[in-house]
């Protein structure tokens, strides 16, 4: 029997770019995928934190993640978020590939959010950031945005003094120009404010987002658990993965305040509306603000990419 091919964070990490990888999603969604039909993420409560189980079939591939998140990892000096990756014939079903979970994960979610920013902000001029985070979605992040967009300024926000200066430096030694930690308060300066956290409550007020400014929130996907607040969500246009996952999972939207959460009504559009065009105005008075909680098919479309890359 021949051994199934593995591919470790390493090989993960070598095999695809950021941008590849943002292509890679946006090409899934040109083809006439559609995330409303992706099937639920599984989660299972266990001691530890809790099991999550991700499948999806798309086109001539299958594949499903198994991740753990142990909250508890962090004090021992380990990942928060494991897991492996399993890829699929999507004929017969029999496995191709091993990739490690966590790899993917950090590979897989910032470029979705990477896609989004690329169609939620204008192209022309160089964008001023503020990074909530300092973990490896953070420097994801950074990565992935660097492969659609100029950034003329990073400020970091993180409880670490140490590690937010360490990814400051990061950024400025891949190219952009200013990088510093800072506050909360400096997202009323932000053309793009990037949430990847794993805050319960909001981490900012949302009154101070300027105008024509985009929120991207990627840190939870929990109903009862977010990044921004009420006031955000009410003023900005909403985009989401697929309107189905949002009402499902995204507490940004759905835990109540003052008047209540928010009605599927609310949500502008989807990221394969973004996708498939057609383009969108530049800014208007509105924040723009990106709600993502990761879904399967994201898994599914890197993992087919990173495997079809690897060397072998």
């Amino acid at each position: 029997m021949t051994a199934l091919p593995y591919l470790d964070g390493g090989a993960v990490t070598r095999a695809l770019a950021p941008a590849a990888a943002v292509e890679a999603l946006a090409a899934v969604l040109r083809d006439g995928l559609d995330p409303e039909t992706c099937p639920p993420r599984s989660a299972v409560p266990v001691p530890a934190g809790e099991l999550l189980l991700m499948p999806a079939a798309a086109g001539r591939w299958a594949g499903v993640k198994i991740a753990g998140v142990a909250p508890g990892n962090a004090a021992l000096g380990l990942p928060r978020i494991t897991g492996s990756y399993l890829l699929l014939d999507g004929a017969t079903l029999r496995p191709r590939a091993l990739l490690d979970g966590a790899a993917l994960t950090a590979l897989r979610t910032p470029a979705v959010s990477a896609l989004a920013v690329r169609h939620l902000t204008p192209g022309e001029r160089p964008l001023r950031a503020v990074v909530f985070g300092s973990g490896p979605q953070a420097y994801g992040h950074v990565d992935a945005l660097l492969a659609v967009r100029k950034l003329a300024s990073v400020t970091v926000v993180a409880r670490d003094p140490g590690r937010a200066e360490g990814l400051a430096a990061y950024a400025r030694g891949i190219g952009v120009p200013e990088a510093r930690p800072g506050t909360a308060a400096e997202v009323a300066e932000a053309d793009l404010v990037v949430c990847c956290t794993t805050a319960r409550t909001p981490l900012f007020d949302g009154r101070r987002v300027a105008s024509g400014a985009v929120v991207v929130a990627v840190g939870s996907h929990e109903p009862d658990a977010r990044e921004t607040d009420t006031a955000l969500v009410r003023r900005s246009e909403v985009w989401v993965e697929a309107r189905s996952a949002a009402l499902r999972e995204a507490g940004d939207l759905l835990i109540p305040e003052g008047e209540g959460a928010i009605g599927p009504g609310h949500i502008t559009g989807t990221l394969a509306d973004l996708v498939r065009g057609p383009a969108l105005p530049v800014p208007g008075p509105a924040p723009r603000l990106f709600k993502s909680v990761g879904m399967a098919w994201q898994d599914l479309a890197v993992a087919v990419a990173v495997h079809q890359a690897a060397p072998g």
